[in-house]
């Protein structure tokens, strides 16, 4: 990003250069007739006057643009043959426009006018004649307008920052919800899996002692499914962008998983219509991820539930994913696993809803952009 001039640069240019161009007017003035010292002396401290009024203008601009509007008409009045050009004014001006003090800005530039206008027409016309009256006038108001151009610039930059920013603000938001959502899909299910199988081996320890061996080793290979899920989902969070990352499970994954699935007392069924059809890499995870909450959701809150089926089947635009029990119906809560779901899908622009009619069953209806057979 580029970056503009220092703060000290800014501050101390206009004071430098102001002081400069009007010492060298002020000798210019002093040099062009005779002069008491006194009046000398003070042309050449109301031309640093206002250059030194400078320096406090980042803090206080309207305060500031009035003491070198004052500081000048003090020149017209006093210094020799009217004084120096008054830079210091200009820059105060601009300064002020640029902080927001437009008010002061132009109160100042019409009272220094008036007083300015009023010495010209009352007391002595050759030190402000029309020309020189009218191109400081002109030059002010340039001053002015270069003031609030520079004040837009400054206004447009702080609102590129200001969307950069909530746009790194959502990007960062959208990546937590993300891998939160990841989370909760993989850990949900896998450890309702190990709840499951841990109760099905307490249960049989002692009756049937080799099926709690196979319980446990259930339990094993779902803690070991469910530690690489999320070493995977986690995998975006390292450093290196270069890392390896495992693949996304898809549509290919969802026979494993309803065989591995665990709902006590209850058959698992997939009917599995796409009849090999590919679909975009989203697409699947999204209808994988669906099948795994559907299935948990069996698991943790299903009552009486004797049958469970699974279908996928292709559709005009997409596939339709479902999982159905035939449980009683219960009250249920939106949690943080179907919201997660209905947000997976919209996010591919599908549709997804929860029906309850003699049963549980989660649909959703994924776009597939034109699958392939």
């Amino acid at each position: 990003m580029r970056r503009g001039p220092s703060r000290a640069l800014r501050l101390w240019v206009p004071v430098l250069l102001s002081a400069f161009v009007q010492l060298i007017g002020a000798f210019v003035v002093l040099r062009g007739g005779e002069h008491p010292p006194a009046v000398a002396a003070l042309t050449l401290a109301l031309s640093l006057a206002g250059p030194l009024a400078l320096i406090a203008a980042r803090r206080l601009p309207g305060p500031v643009v009035a003491v070198v509007a004052a500081v000048s008409v003090a020149s017209l009045l006093f210094a020799a043959s009217g004084g120096p050009p008054p830079l210091a004014f200009a820059f105060a001006l601009a300064g002020a426009v640029v902080r927001g003090a437009r008010v002061w800005a132009w109160v100042s530039l019409a009272s220094a006018w008036v007083a300015v206008f009023a010495v010209s027409v009352i007391g002595d016309a050759t030190l402000w004649p029309p020309p020189r009256l009218l191109g400081t006038t002109l030059g002010l108001v340039f001053a002015i307008g270069l003031g609030e151009l520079l004040a837009s610039r400054r206004a447009r930059v702080a609102a590129f920052r200001s969307a950069a920013a909530r746009r790194r603000q959502t990007a960062a938001e959208e990546e937590r919800m993300r891998i939160a959502r990841e989370l909760h899909d993989v850990l949900a299910h896998s450890l309702s899996q190990i709840n499951v199988q841990a109760g099905v081996g307490l249960h049989l320890a002692e009756s049937q002692p080799e099926k709690a061996v196979e319980a446990l080793a259930s339990i094993k290979q779902a803690s070991k499914t469910a530690l690489d899920d999320v070493r995977s989902v986690l995998g975006v969070l390292r450093a290196d962008g270069e890392a390896p990352r495992a693949p996304q499970p898809g549509i290919a994954g969802i026979a494993a998983l309803v065989a591995q699935a665990a709902v006590p007392g209850a058959e698992l069924v997939l009917d599995d219509a796409l009849g090999g059809l590919e679909v975009p890499a989203p697409v699947g995870a999204a209808a994988y991820r669906i099948v795994q909450e559907g299935l948990t959701n069996v698991a943790r809150h299903g009552v009486a539930v004797s049958r469970v089926e699974v279908r996928i089947a292709p559709e005009a635009d997409g596939i339709r994913v479902e999982v159905r029990d035939d449980g009683r119906d219960a009250p249920f809560a939106p949690g943080r696993g179907l919201t997660g779901m209905r947000e997976r899908v919209e996010q591919l622009g599908g549709r997804f809803e929860v029906v309850q009619d003699g049963g549980f069953t989660v649909r959703a209806q994924l776009p597939t952009g034109g699958a392939r057979p």
